[in-house]
């Protein structure tokens, strides 16, 4: 009766052919890997070296003002400028720099990846049906999964920081930019296609500005998963508050931990509130 109560079967899967399977892919195809390494490498280096370049008071006021205008309050505004100040008051301001060089490429590849893809699927049934599976296993794989073929194929740093980032972070924008053209009132497409608008203009002049409260939220939603996961790619060398963090963390030092994740949480805490505020007051508008 034994296997009543224990699975009976087991298919023995040869793991090492396939571990084998991809370092042969990668080793084959390393130049091609290196080129993408390099792209990357340099498109971090260069947002890094744009916000190096902009003053720390500049950034700050530019924090505070877009919170007023955001808000409409002065003490919000006055709180984001406090807020970020106190990040560099506790002498991380260069490795914030680091992290959001990080999350901004992941950021802008998502968007340039993720974007036209949802589009894609937002007018093309069997497109849909194809990649709903995929993005539900994207999005409920753990995290630590992406790091492997990261590393296998982009070996340490920033590169496979991005690159696993992105993965991670893409599908809420694609997810909410089909769900929102696909919400968009009939009755306004119909009368579009009424006035004799192609397909294109329709999707471009109606759909997509309707859409884009939705597609906004999902942009938001892809930086917030982009900041929690540049924290978890410390672990394959990727720089920045998130390897403060893992520093700490191995070196059980609690007030090193509390600070570098303070910071962290300020960052996201800012990113969150100006795209959510941006969000509202453009669906304001469109409406």
């Amino acid at each position: 009766m034994e296997f009543l109560l224990k699975f009976p079967f087991r298919w023995n899967i040869d793991m090492d052919a396939i571990d084998e399977a991809v370092r042969g892919f990668s080793v084959r195809h390393a130049a091609f890997f290196d080129v993408i390494k390099v792209g990357l490498r340099e498109f971090v280096s260069l947002l890094q070296t744009i916000l190096g370049w902009v003053p720390w008071w500049l950034l700050i006021l530019l924090a505070a003002l877009a919170g007023w205008k955001i808000s409409g309050s002065k003490k919000i505004g006055l709180l984001y400028g406090a807020m970020l100040f106190f990040i560099g008051l506790i002498g991380y301001w260069d490795l914030m720099n680091i992290t959001l060089s990080i999350v901004l490429a992941s950021v802008v590849i998502s968007l340039l990846l993720g974007l036209p893809l949802g589009i894609l699927i937002s007018g093309n049934e069997k497109a849909n049906t194809i990649a709903r599976p995929i993005l539900d296993t994207m999005q409920t794989m753990p995290v630590f999964v992406y790091l492997i073929p990261a590393v296998m194929f982009f070996s340490l740093g920033n590169a496979p920081a991005v690159i696993a980032t992105t993965i991670y972070a893409i599908v809420p924008v694609i997810r909410l930019t089909s769900h929102a053209i696909r919400q968009v009132d009939p009755e306004v497409i119909e009368a579009a296609k009424a006035f004799g608008s192609t397909k294109s203009q329709t999707l471009w002049k109606v759909q997509i500005p309707q859409a884009l409260p939705t597609i906004m939220a999902g942009v938001n939603q892809t930086l917030m998963m982009a900041m929690s996961m540049v924290v978890t790619c410390s672990m394959i060398g990727a720089r920045g508050l998130g390897n403060e963090v893992l520093i700490a963390v191995n070196r059980s030092e609690i007030s090193r931990g509390i600070f570098s994740g303070t910071a962290v949480v300020i960052i996201a805490i800012l990113m969150d509130r100006l795209t959510q505020g941006w969000v509202k007051n453009d669906g304001v508008k469109q409406s």
